[in-house]
Order: C-alpha cells, then structure tokens, then sequence
C-alpha cells in the first residue's frame, strides 16, 4: 500500500531531540575527561619503562653497579620524555597532512621542516605556562609509578623498612588521583604526539 502526499504529510514527525538531564549531562563530562586524561597520563613512557627495566635490573637483583647505572639512565631518559612530550603539538598543511613539533619561546618547531606556519599564527604555539605544569605533573607520574615497580626497588632498597614500604604501596595512587584532578581542571589545547589529531 502506498501513501499518499497527504498521507505523508499527515503522520507524526520525529520528535525532536530530547535536552539532557544534568545526569547525562555530568556522566557524559566523565567520560570526556577520562578520555582526555589517557592522553596526559605517560601511559608510552611507562609502558617503555616497564618493559626494559627488568632487563636494565636483571629482575631487581642488579648483580654490577653498571645495573645500577643503567637504570638510573632508563629512568632520566624516560623522565624526560615524559616532560618534553607534553611541548609536543601538530599542525595540518595546506593538504591535510599532519607534521609535529615541538613548542619554543617563538612558536612551534616543526619537527620534519616541511609545514610552514604563517607568522600571525606562530604565537598559538608558544611555550605556555600551563605546558611546563602539565610536563611536571607528567613527569611526577612518572616517579611515583616508576619508584614503586618491584625491579627499580629491589635494586635500589633491596631490603626496604615497614614505613618505606607503606609509603611504597600509597603513593602512586595518591600522586595519580591528585594529578588527574589538576589534569582535568587545567586542560590544554595541544595535540601532541599521542594525541588526537589537531583540527587546524
């Protein structure tokens, strides 16, 4: 059966978008800031981290001081890609494609040299201070996760005491749910290395 022209415009039209209740509204607030924060947390250092420091440590046993120093360089390099990662920004060209770098004093750094800022846009890039906060919160996740891994203790503090230990065990969750917080109240606008993709 076919309907008619005015069939069609008799029936009922969608309904319209329903508002959202402040519940829906809150929860789905939640969830964008849990996405963002997988970006800021130094999910790619840790995860380096954790994979080589059982090598660099032998398990924990650090059988040589050269063990000891090892670790200690796997620990400062990844330290430090956690602060300069959060400096990371990209851009897209005239053609779409996406090219990273690094904020400076004078604008961003692009890593490849192939894209071009114009030099009304270059202050957009500028290091900020809220890029130095979130490099230090980054790389105080960092510590806190890396000191308390088994491998980095057992080498360093084979035999902790009872109050180094509750400290041990606390910490990395403090630090975490204190980090997130800052995180989320001082978001940034860049979309670095390991972020999604920059619109501009």
């Amino acid at each position: 059966m076919t309907m008619s022209l005015d069939d069609e415009l008799n029936q009922p039209m969608l309904e319209r978008k329903q508002k959202k209740t402040v519940t829906q509204k809150a929860v789905r607030k939640t969830f964008k800031i849990t996405a963002h924060l997988a970006n800021l947390l130094p999910t790619g250092t840790v995860l380096t981290f954790q994979i080589l420091a059982p090598v660099f440590t032998h398990e924990g046993k650090c059988r040589t001081q050269f063990n000891q120093i090892l670790t200690l360089i796997l620990l400062f390099l990844c330290g430090i890609s956690c602060f300069v990662l959060r400096f990371s920004d990209s851009i897209r060209d005239k053609n779409g494609k996406v090219s990273y770098g690094l904020a400076t004093l004078s604008g961003l750094w692009v890593i490849d040299g192939l894209a071009k800022i114009p030099r009304e846009n270059a202050s957009e890039y500028k290091i900020r201070f809220i890029d130095v906060f979130h490099g230090f919160l980054s790389l105080v996740v960092f510590v806190a996760v890396a000191g308390v891994d088994k491998n980095v203790v057992n080498c360093f503090y084979p035999k902790p005491s009872e109050v180094m230990e509750e400290i041990l065990s606390t910490l990395p969750i403090g630090v975490g749910v204190v980090c997130s917080l800052l995180f989320a109240a001082f978001p940034t606008t860049r979309h670095g290395i390991g972020f999604p993709l920059s619109k501009k």
